[in-house]
């Protein structure tokens, strides 16, 4: 057996159940560990839905370019699509974004674009203005617009979802998920609760991000802005893949606890993940010490990989820096 491509092996990733971290925990922790897709995260699933989407609705047209903000994850994705199916790539990315991610983009032949994080969404500079204005300018390009496509949340509706279902066997009864464009946990949670209405679906927010906030009281607070470090999760915008009716609950997670978590999930699991696999993993935790029954299931999902942060949260000169470690 064999693939024809590499986005042919997307999908399918193993549950890994937690030890460790979860000691002293009723119930069953399972991490579903993303960064077994082959551009090493979550981003795969959609990334391919998006291109394949977009082809049957003429929108993508052989030779073209595809233009898109983001944190790293969604641009791989969409890069091995690109090399698969014969496009060309230009993302756009915040300078708060980790090198490694810039690098590895460039290495799978995208060019890269940076812009400054600390202006506001609508502002020319902003990484969302820039990728729409490049989009305009450059002849047979697709703007796939990760935040607002729906495909998004389609994709793990169709995968991520009855992956979990089956591989639970339809025992799960809580999920845990980071929120950011909101396609992952939307879409999971969407299929998971069609099947079992019960399912808990938790959100998991950082500082200087809006969600929680709505959530609870349907205010858009922008005094709940501020600058975070943690990379993939939180918004300063409203996404339209964001089905606040999906989502039970919100936890918001420090930037400190989460990368010292990413640690701990390296050095006491075995699992090399990214930043905000320690945020989720912190906040379902601390949902589950005060909630999780012995007989409860829960699912947390892992988005990616430890290579994106080698410079800064496995760096011990660069944790240090933040007092962190």
């Amino acid at each position: 057996m064999y693939f024809n491509n590499v986005i042919e092996a997307i999908g399918n990733t193993p549950l890994v159940k937690l030890n460790r971290v979860a000691d002293g925990i009723k119930g069953t922790v399972l991490a579903k560990v993303e960064y077994f897709n082959p551009g090493n995260s979550v981003k795969d699933r959609m990334a391919v839905k998006m291109v394949e989407d977009a082809e049957k609705a003429g929108l993508l047209k052989p030779g073209g370019t595809i233009i898109e903000g983001t944190s790293g994850n969604t641009g791989m994705g969409l890069a091995l699509a690109a090399i698969a199916k014969g496009y060309q790539c230009i993302f756009v990315m915040s300078d708060k974004q980790s090198k490694e991610k810039q690098d590895i983009l460039r290495a799978v032949g995208a060019q890269v674009v940076v812009c400054p994080v600390d202006v506001a969404p609508e502002d020319p500079r902003s990484y969302y203005s820039v990728a729409r204005r490049l989009s305009q300018e450059t002849p047979n390009s697709f703007y796939p617009n990760q935040y607002d496509n729906m495909s998004n949340t389609a994709a793990h509706y169709e995968s991520t979802g009855p992956e979990i279902w089956q591989q639970t066997e339809g025992t799960i009864t809580h999920l845990a998920c980071g929120v950011g464009t909101g396609g992952t946990i939307c879409g999971t949670a969407q299929y998971l609760k069609e099947q079992n209405p019960a399912v808990v679906t938790l959100g998991l927010d950082t500082y200087g991000s809006v969600f929680k906030k709505y959530k609870e009281t349907g205010v858009f607070d922008e005094n709940e802005i501020y600058p975070y470090k943690t990379e993939g999760i939180g918004e300063d915008i409203l996404p339209k893949n964001v089905n606040f009716g999906l989502i039970d609950s919100f936890i918001k997670v420090t930037d400190q606890d989460a990368a010292v978590m990413t640690r701990r999930l390296a050095k006491e699991e075995g699992l090399f993940v990214g930043w905000s696999c320690g945020s989720a993993v912190h906040g379902a935790l601390e949902y589950a010490r005060e909630h999780l029954q012995e007989e409860d299931v829960m699912v947390i999902i892992l988005p990616d990989h430890g290579t994106r942060y080698l410079g800064k949260i496995y760096n011990d000169d660069w944790m240090r820096e933040q007092g962190w470690l």
